[in-house]
């Protein structure tokens, strides 16, 4: 197996597991914890478990009756090219972030064909100060995003014998 290969096929299973594990989480909360619109079970002082039903896009943007199909639709034209992305990916760092992005956004799109909406439940909070609340796809897909900004500013091509660049 090619150094490439292997790294696609990383990415590709980091996605199958963050899907996986963004799916099992929103049906343990849903089914195995009961919990119910707006109730919050706290578990720290500053982590709640909290269910809400995200009907748009990130902060319920887009939240209309009709656009559940169109941003099912659309969110998965971009995973389809997040995919494309990740096979041509020779890096591993890339492919891990990649595949990060790809399970996540397969998790919310599975959650919108199925209930309609994306099961968000983890409430970050410091005192009175709140974090959106999220599900486990969207902090592989927030972490996947950092990682590819952070990697594209501190990763130095390198520069041809010659060419006059420094």
């Amino acid at each position: 197996m090619t150094p490439a290969t292997l790294h696609r096929t990383t990415g590709f299973l980091l996605a199958a597991a963050l899907l996986a594990a963004d799916q099992l989480t929103k049906y343990w909360v849903l089914h195995g914890l009961h919990l119910q619109d707006g109730h919050i079970l706290t578990l720290l002082p500053v982590l709640n478990f909290v269910l809400v039903w995200n009907h748009g896009i990130t902060f319920g943007m887009f939240s209309s009756a009709g656009s559940k199909l169109i941003l099912a639709t659309i969110a998965s034209v971009v995973i389809i090219c997040l995919c494309v992305w990740l096979w041509r990916s020779e890096k591993w760092l890339n492919a891990l972030a990649i595949g990060a992005i790809t399970g996540g956004a397969a998790g919310n799109v599975a959650d919108r064909l199925h209930y309609g909406a994306v099961v968000d439940f983890i409430q970050a909070h410091i005192g009175a100060y709140s974090w959106y609340v999220f599900n486990i796809g969207d902090a592989g897909i927030v972490c996947g995003v950092a990682t590819l900004m952070l990697e594209s500013l501190f990763h130095h091509k390198p520069v041809a014998a010659g060419s006059g660049q420094r």
